[in-house]
């Protein structure tokens, strides 16, 4: 009985205790803050622009090559003379000249002109062959890694039958057989670049076939197919894009080497390989004719490659943002105590 009344006169503090710690915020440390009311979060390709827009090396690149396109497509406006118009009487003008500002060849055609219609056949066959490479090697890919089995063993030999032919080599030989258009240029091109983008998406999608959701449009009825172009395809366009990106600069080179050569672009046209080939001759005597096309193409593949390495960046989600000493000391001073 006295355990009974013991047990009713002691008070109940458990009500009254504090917790030691304090309470934790519902929100976790690190987050960002909720959003405002019907204000959408931003999608992906936002937080692929703002990371890729704070990278200073991707966004010179971009705009330098923005320029070149831009030059590229009014060249027939901004060019001062036609670039095949021969005029003797002012052959290997000095660079400054009246009316030539980067001077002439050794046929008085204007460098300048030369320069700017030039860039129409380098930019067009660079972005044609990375398009149609990407095209047929996402295809291949695809279709290898998804299905897998003897498909897969034909379409991989293939490839490495491919990559073991001198690619060089044997681009002049086809030229030299078929001749030397823009259009053969461009397939021959593409078809002996397409081998690297047929093994990255192969092994994306030996990766992504494996998910749940495929396994889910396959439990629903959705075709083969469909689940490639739909659903697997979209989910490996970002290291497709990066390749793509970085395949424009290889084009390129590819293609000044074969005008080097002199099986690539053929007089009345011009392209900067074409330029390079035409002023070996006058190296010692007018070596900036081969500058100007030279720098030309240096500028322009270092431009793409440093957007590649933007995108390349902006879609890695392992990599760390990096704080500019100045902006540290500037969060040091306003929120430290």
């Amino acid at each position: 009985m006295s355990n009974i009344n013991l047990q009713k006169n002691t008070p109940d503090n458990s009500a009254e205790r504090l917790p030691d710690h304090p309470q934790i915020s519902p929100q976790p440390t690190g987050q960002a803050a909720p959003l405002e009311p019907g204000k959408k979060p931003p999608g992906p390709w936002a937080v692929v622009w703002k990371k890729f827009s704070h990278n200073p090396f991707a966004m010179v690149g971009l705009v330098v090559l923005l320029i070149f396109v831009f030059l590229a497509l009014f060249a027939r406006m901004i060019a001062p003379y036609d670039p095949a118009k021969i005029d003797l009487m002012f052959a290997n003008l000095a660079v400054g000249s009246e009316g030539h500002l980067l001077g002439t060849d050794e046929l008085g055609r204007d460098i300048l002109s030369r320069l700017l219609y030039s860039s129409q056949i380098s930019l067009g066959v660079g972005f044609a062959v990375a398009f149609v490479s990407v095209v047929i090697g996402s295809l291949v890919g695809a279709i290898s890694g998804y299905f897998g089995g003897w498909i897969d063993t034909i379409f991989m030999r293939l490839v490495d039958v491919i990559n073991s032919v001198p690619l060089l080599f044997l681009n002049i030989l086809i030229l030299a057989i078929f001749g030397s258009k823009i259009s053969y240029m461009i397939m021959i091109l593409a078809f002996t670049s397409w081998m690297g983008v047929a093994r990255l998406v192969r092994g994306t999608f030996l990766q992504l076939r494996e998910m749940q959701y495929v396994e889910a449009a396959k439990a629903i009825g959705v075709s083969s197919w469909g689940i490639i172009f739909r659903h697997l395809l979209r989910n490996a366009s970002f290291p497709i894009i990066v390749n793509a990106t970085l395949m424009v600069g290889g084009a390129i080179l590819s293609e000044s080497a074969l005008s080097y050569l002199g099986l690539g672009v053929q007089a009345p046209a011009t392209s900067w390989g074409l330029m390079l080939s035409n002023s070996q001759e006058f190296m010692l005597t007018d070596p900036m004719q081969a500058v100007y096309p030279g720098l030309c193409i240096l500028i322009v593949v270092l431009a793409v490659n440093f957007i590649g390495d933007g995108i390349r960046d902006a879609l890695d989600p392992r990599q760390k943002k990096m704080i500019t000493p100045r902006r540290l000391d500037k969060w040091r001073k306003n929120y430290s105590k």
